[in-house]
């Protein structure tokens, strides 16, 4: 399923290839230092969704960020459901969990327009663009 949604053409070019980002997920998958979600509408699995503290790995985008920041990623998978509200919906639900965090952050795509209303539907504000861990342009967003 995780594989198969990462070849939708609405995800194509936000994250690596099913391969790739599945071998990243399985490496982590028993970590305690990531939480990692299938998100569901009515039963019906439709995304993905993982929170970390954003110091663990070495992220320059978030290193001005208090030490208990958490960042999120995430992707709505089933093409079904792009257009509904489900992802910012199912980001509002994560965030809703994560109440006790101070900080949380998001890097999505600068030209990530689709993600980047959603994010900012969730509550997320812009911060900056600046280059992430590979050199590549993320624009940064926080919330609260």
């Amino acid at each position: 399923m995780f594989k198969h949604w990462l070849i939708h053409p609405h995800i194509g070019g936000w994250w690596k290839d099913g391969d790739t980002e599945w071998g990243l997920v399985a490496e982590d998958i028993d970590s305690p230092h990531i939480d990692m979600r299938i998100a569901q509408a009515d039963g019906h699995p439709i995304g993905f969704i993982q929170d970390y503290n954003a110091h663990h790995w070495d992220m320059p985008q978030y290193a001005a960020f208090p030490p208990d920041t958490r960042a999120i990623d995430m992707f709505l998978g089933d093409p079904d459901y792009l257009g509904q509200g489900h992802a910012s919906g199912f980001i509002t639900a994560r965030l809703a969990d994560l109440k006790h965090i101070g900080t949380i952050v998001i890097d999505p795509d600068p030209t990530n327009t689709r993600a980047i209303r959603a994010y900012e539907k969730a509550g997320f504000r812009p911060n900056k663009i600046t280059a992430c861990e590979d050199g590549d342009p993320v624009h940064v967003m926080v919330y609260p």
